[in-house]
């Protein structure tokens, strides 16, 4: 009972020795402040932590006018700033405050300022001469000279910056436009040029959606780049480079198929750099590794004679992963693998097509089947081959969402049951197949808390 007030008592005494020796805010959490702040967290019913804290405030201003006399005109400022911080009342702060502004003026030689910003503004340089009129208008702020030479250069800055859009430098404008913005929000010329810039952001968003439905990745890509160097947080933009990473992925996947690895690494490689995490990404790695295997077995010459019983077993020996459910793994021995070798020995032959046209299917109901059942990893598995046999399939889409819901419902169950491994799983899960999906920010937050919990 005794030990609480031993450890107030401790944070006052150290505060009254630190406000003593002037030592008023640390970082490092010795100055008085702080531990008066210490002292009022570990009993906030004392009187003695309130009242040293307004004691420190008043220390601040009485410092900061020192400083003011003394021209240590940044240590004034931080004085004021804790003042402030510790609700001094206004009025006295505002005493030291214009104090240290005619101070300033006095010792900030202002006409030197004055003459270097219209020196530089004379010379074009406006991006120099803006910091130095604001400057002076720190000091004084209702200095004319200042308010109009502050005035031209930023409309001299929009002016440039529509040059630059007009020359496709969207950067450059951006930057101009966000720099005038910093400098008075309320510039009469601002509205005018945002909207500019928004329009040239959507034009290039409309080319780049043009361009992808067409298959024209690189031209599509530097669309959505230009729309962003124009708002980084273009969401809409994130969201293109994304499917453009995924057409790259999809590419690769389709030219590794036709034993076209060249291109394949060449789109794989285009994807990674725009999206390296993607799921798509992953699954043409897969697919390029998958397909690499198959063209090694094939290597080996086989007789004209020998290429239909060649035929006849892999067909067979696909019939047989598919039962077990080894649609995509183990590697070189799965369903898709063994299809893939025999299409790629006899692609116009009747039963490879026949055996073809029947897996597609099988992959579908394999999927819903798992999904109903709650089996989640061997839906996963399934939709992994249907998504390779069928790269651009029209149901794909909504598999992955329905897909996703159904690791978050599964993962929820068992997290209520105590099995926080396997809810981790389940999130990673749901996350890669659908970052967007319903109720996965609520999951990740349970998931979180229940692993903090576990430590």
């Amino acid at each position: 009972m005794v030990w609480p007030d031993l450890r107030v008592q401790r944070q006052l005494d150290a505060a009254e020795r630190a406000l003593q020796q002037g030592h008023l805010s640390a970082a490092d959490g010795t100055g008085a402040r702080q531990h008066f702040e210490a002292a009022q967290a570990l009993d906030s019913d004392r009187s003695e932590p309130r009242e040293g804290l307004v004691r420190v405030g008043l220390a601040a201003i009485a410092e900061a006018g020192e400083h003011v006399r003394a021209n240590r005109f940044e240590q004034a400022r931080r004085s004021l700033a804790l003042a402030r911080e510790l609700q001094v009342p206004r009025a006295a702060v505002e005493v030291v405050a214009l104090q240290l502004r005619e101070r300033e003026s006095i010792h900030g030689g202002l006409d030197d300022l004055m003459r270097r910003a219209a020196e530089a503004q004379a010379a074009g340089q406006m991006e120099t001469a803006l910091p130095l009129y604001q400057r002076v208008l720190d000091l004084q702020p209702n200095h004319t000279a200042a308010l109009e030479g502050r005035e031209d250069v930023l409309s001299e800055l929009l002016q440039q910056a529509r040059k630059a859009i007009a020359q496709g430098d969207l950067a450059r404008g951006s930057a101009l436009i966000s720099q005038v913005r910093q400098n008075d929000p309320g510039h009469i010329e601002l509205p005018a040029a945002q909207a500019a810039l928004a329009g040239v952001g959507e034009t290039q968003r409309r080319s780049a959606e043009r361009d992808l439905q067409r298959k024209r990745l690189e031209p599509a890509l530097s669309s959505y780049q230009q729309a962003l160097s124009i708002n980084a947080e273009d969401a809409a933009a994130q969201q293109g480079v994304e499917r453009v990473s995924t057409a790259y992925a999809q590419q690769a996947a389709r030219e590794a198929a036709d034993f076209d690895f060249a291109s394949a690494t060449a789109s794989l490689r285009k994807a990674r750099e725009l999206s390296p995490q993607s799921p798509s990404v992953k699954e043409a790695e897969q697919a390029v590794a998958r397909a690499r295997q198959s063209q090694s077995r094939l290597a080996s010459a086989v007789q004209p004679r020998q290429r239909t019983q060649s035929v006849q077993a892999l067909l067979a020996a696909m019939d047989q992963a598919a039962a077990r459910g080894d649609w995509l793994t183990p590697p070189g021995e799965s369903a898709y693998d063994k299809l893939r070798a025999a299409q790629a020995l006899a692609p116009g032959d009747a039963a490879v097509k026949r055996a073809t046209a029947r897996i597609l299917p099988a992959t579908r109901a394999c999927f819903e089947e798992e999904l109903r059942s709650n089996r989640v990893r061997r839906a996963r598995a399934c939709y992994d081959a249907w998504q390779a046999l069928e790269a651009r399939g029209a149901g794909l889409i909504d598999a992955r969402r329905r897909l996703s819901l159904k690791w978050i419902a599964v993962g929820g169950e068992r997290l209520g049951s105590g099995d926080v491994a396997f809810a981790a799983q389940a999130l990673k899960e749901a996350r890669e197949l659908d970052g967007n999906a319903p109720g996965l920010a609520e999951f990740s937050a349970r998931v979180r808390s229940a692993q903090a919990g576990g430590n």
